[in-house]
């Protein structure tokens, strides 16, 4: 697919970096710009990427949906989320490798249900996470209803899901929803070397990390454990984790590669 909305760029160390092209409409998404997104998340894949970056261009990561491009109100107000959106949402937890979301300025919206998605997102101190779709009589989607409450805790979630209010990163830090902030000028570098750091991990090991990490909460702890038992099998077959033990023995920093 040729990419108008987005851009796709791969580093010699193997992250992936996508970027959220459209900063004359602070990254709002089509459906041609969800599209994108998802065959971009499926060409990292394919291209041996071993973490991949998520980001927006200009001043902002994303504004969310693209109402004023959408032709007048829709009669199915949720055909978008099953043609576009969710397919989107699905594709990135399902990939075999990290996923760093680096948030500059506005994230609202199914663009902050994106980020949220990461499994590591760093904002920049301008940044705020905004939920606003009440504020138009929707609910929140993109997987919003799913991740707010397992990052913030129902209560908060509810308060930024039915008020509408913006979250300063600051504020989503304190709430667990995530993981750093940093001064607005370092957001990219500090992005780049977290997710350079995460592409020459265990991509094995760091791969079924997140995939156990979203089926804890609604597994039972025996299921928890028989799944920790299957991946730890797994784990323990990858080329790394020899490498790892041997770099452990020989008082050495490990050199992964991936496999």
């Amino acid at each position: 697919m040729a990419y108008e909305h987005i851009k796709l760029e791969q580093s010699p160390a193997k992250v992936a970096t996508i970027v959220i092209a459209r900063p004359e409409r602070l990254n709002a998404l089509s459906g041609r710009t969800v599209d994108e997104l998802r065959d971009a998340v499926a060409e990292a894949e394919r291209s041996g990427a071993r973490c991949l970056l998520l980001t927006g261009e200009g001043r902002g990561f994303s504004s969310g949906a693209d109402l004023a491009g959408g032709g007048g109100l829709p009669e199915d107000a949720g055909a978008a989320l099953e043609k576009h959106f969710n397919p989107l949402v699905e594709a990135i937890f399902a990939l075999p490798m990290p996923v760093v979301a680096a948030v500059n300025g506005p994230c609202a919206g199914a663009g902050c249900s994106l980020a949220l998605a990461a499994d590591i997102v760093v904002a920049a101190r301008s940044a705020y996470f905004l939920q606003a779709f009440v504020n138009i009589g929707l609910i929140p989607d993109a997987g919003a209803t799913w991740l707010l409450p397992r990052l913030a805790g129902r209560a908060r979630a509810m308060e930024m899901m039915m008020l509408g209010e913006r979250v300063s990163a600051e504020q989503a830090l304190a709430w667990g929803m995530i993981a750093r902030v940093v001064e607005d000028e370092h957001l990219a570098s500090e992005a780049v070397a977290l997710a350079t750091r995460l592409a020459q991990g265990p991509t094995v090991a760091l791969g079924l990390i997140r995939r156990l990490a979203l089926e804890a909460g609604h597994v039972p702890l025996r299921e928890a454990l028989a799944a920790e038992r299957a991946a730890q099998r797994e784990a323990g077959a990858s080329e790394d984790f020899r490498a790892g033990v041997a770099a452990f023995l020989a008082k050495q920093a490990p050199r992964f590669e991936g496999k």
